[in-house]
This record gives C-alpha cells, structure tokens and sequence, in this order.
C-alpha cells in the first residue's frame, strides 16, 4: 500500500511539474534597479528588450547582448508598449493622452490625440492584432504631468485603431478600470484585464474589429499581460500569477518588489520573461516560448 501511494505521489508531482511553466532549475534574475517605475516592456525581431521608466519620461533599451541604454527621453512619458511588424515601436503617449508611432530612426507619429474631439482619459497598454489593428485600454489615473484633474470621457474603456489607422472606436462599454491587455496570434481573442473589478475577460474579435462573446476568465485583475505558445496568460500585480487556456490558475512567479507591472517574452529563444517591477527589471527562463512575437 505504501508502494502504491509513493507511485501516486510521485505522478500527481509530476503532473504539477508539468503544469508549471518555469524552466528547471531557473531562477529570477534582477537585471537592473533604480528606475523611479518601469512599466511597458517589449522585445522588437532582434530580441532588443525596451520598457520605459515613466516618472523619468524615457524608454530604455536593454540589448541582447545584455547592454542598458537610453532609448528615448523625453518619450512622451511613455507607457504600454509593443512593435508593429515594420519595426515601429507603438506607445502609449500618456502625457498628452495620445498614441504614438516611433519608427526606428525615433521619428515620430502620432495615430491618436483625441476621440470624437475630446482627450482620451490615458492609453495605459495596448496590443496589434495581426492584420495591424490595434486594441489600447483607456483608464484613467490622475498625473501629475497633466493640467486636468478630471476625465473628458465619461467612461474608462477599450478602444480600436482600424488596420490602415483611419478609424477609432470604443468597443467596450461596461468596463470599470480596464489596464492589461493582450490576445491570440491568430487574432482571434482578446484578453482584457479589468483591474478596476478585479477580473480579466476574454472576448471573441469579429472580423470587423469589434468585441463578442464577452468570457469571465478569472477573478484577477491585472496592470499588463502576456500570453504564450501554449495559451497561458500571464498576469501582474503581486508577482507574476499564470492560468491556462482554461482560467486555472497553475503557477506563480514571485518578484521581490513592491508591485510588478507588465511582461513579455524575449531571448533568442523566445522562452525569456522580462518582468517590469517597481524600480527594476527581472527575467527569468520558461520552459515554453512566449506568443504575439515581432518578426
């Protein structure tokens, strides 16, 4: 009987061990510190990690090669983050509550500055889908950088940028304070986290860019998100906090700082998070590669 209990034990860890999505024997790393707060981190196709260190108003470059450098400052006070397939990096300008394009020589665009002629609360994070449209989640959080103390908006939502970047709408409607954001690369599903309501909701993308089928995915709100190959959704806040394609949470990654704001994948093999927590950087090595990768 004994026997057969150890057999059990032993299956039911291995099991677990499967389940997790850090690699064996990885541990955390602390890249650098003493940033005021970082936040929006990316990887562009040559595994180059950006993120931005907000109250400073800069985006840093942390190279492949292991090199920390300043990107762009002043940046708009740049916030979420991510690369377009031509090599721009998308920002969320939250300075002036706008979108911004940088384009590789720091030229740059501004895609959006306004909604139906008022100042959008704050892009806080966005997300390309893969035919080139964009999803950015509008909350609003009071700056100090800013001279308005009150929303032009009367709510906080998710919004959409058609592909050719004509058209802006709202796609949502009934959101409390909705910050992380990501979806599938096929574009199928949105995840939208609604940290307000501390909860993330998984939504089906029609083929005109608008929002069905909204799913209770878990009862976590989240500041960023990623997701990787195997469906896993990566959530931030206290650490980093994993749940499967089915909203099970099976993991957690502890960051010893005070809050942990976003994440993505990055590394020549893809399989490294980056986590922007508080004053620093960490990665840590995963088992699986990470999804929505710059090409």
């Amino acid at each position: 009987m004994k026997s057969f209990l150890t057999v059990i034990f032993f299956a039911l860890t291995l099991a677990a061990l499967a389940d997790g999505v850090v690699a064996p024997d990885a541990k955390l790393e602390k890249l650098s510190g003493g940033f005021a707060f970082t936040e929006g981190p990316t990887c562009d196709a040559r595994g180059n990690l950006f993120f931005v260190d907000q109250p400073n108003d800069r985006i840093m470059e942390w190279s492949a090669d292991g090199k920390l450098s300043t990107f762009l400052q002043p940046s708009g006070r740049a916030n979420g983050m991510m690369f377009d397939t031509t090599g721009n990096l998308i920002a969320c300008a939250d300075e002036h509550n706008a979108l911004w394009s940088i384009a590789p020589d720091k030229k740059i665009s501004a895609l959006v500055t306004n909604f139906d002629g008022k100042y959008l609360n704050g892009p806080n994070d966005v997300w390309i889908a893969p035919n080139g449209a964009m999803y950015l989640t509008d909350p609003f959080y009071k700056r100090t950088w800013w001279d308005h103390t009150t929303m032009a908006l009367t709510n906080e939502e998710v919004f959409y940028l058609s592909p050719y970047r004509k058209k802006l709408l709202r796609v949502t409607d009934d959101l409390k304070k909705p910050n992380g954001i990501t979806g599938t690369p096929d574009g199928k599903n949105l995840f939208v986290s609604d940290i307000g309501a501390h909860q993330t909701w998984r939504y089906d993308i029609a083929a005109d860019g608008a929002l069905t089928n909204k799913t209770f995915f878990c009862a976590l709100g989240s500041d960023g998100m990623t997701i990787d190959a195997e469906g896993n959704l990566y959530l931030t806040g206290r650490g980093v906090t994993v749940f499967d394609k089915t909203g099970k949470q099976t993991d957690h990654i502890d960051v010893p700082e005070k809050w942990s704001a976003n994440v993505c994948f990055g590394g020549a093999d893809h399989k490294t998070l980056f986590i922007t927590a508080s004053e620093s950087l960490y990665s840590i090595q995963l088992r699986v590669k990470g999804a929505n990768l710059t090409k």
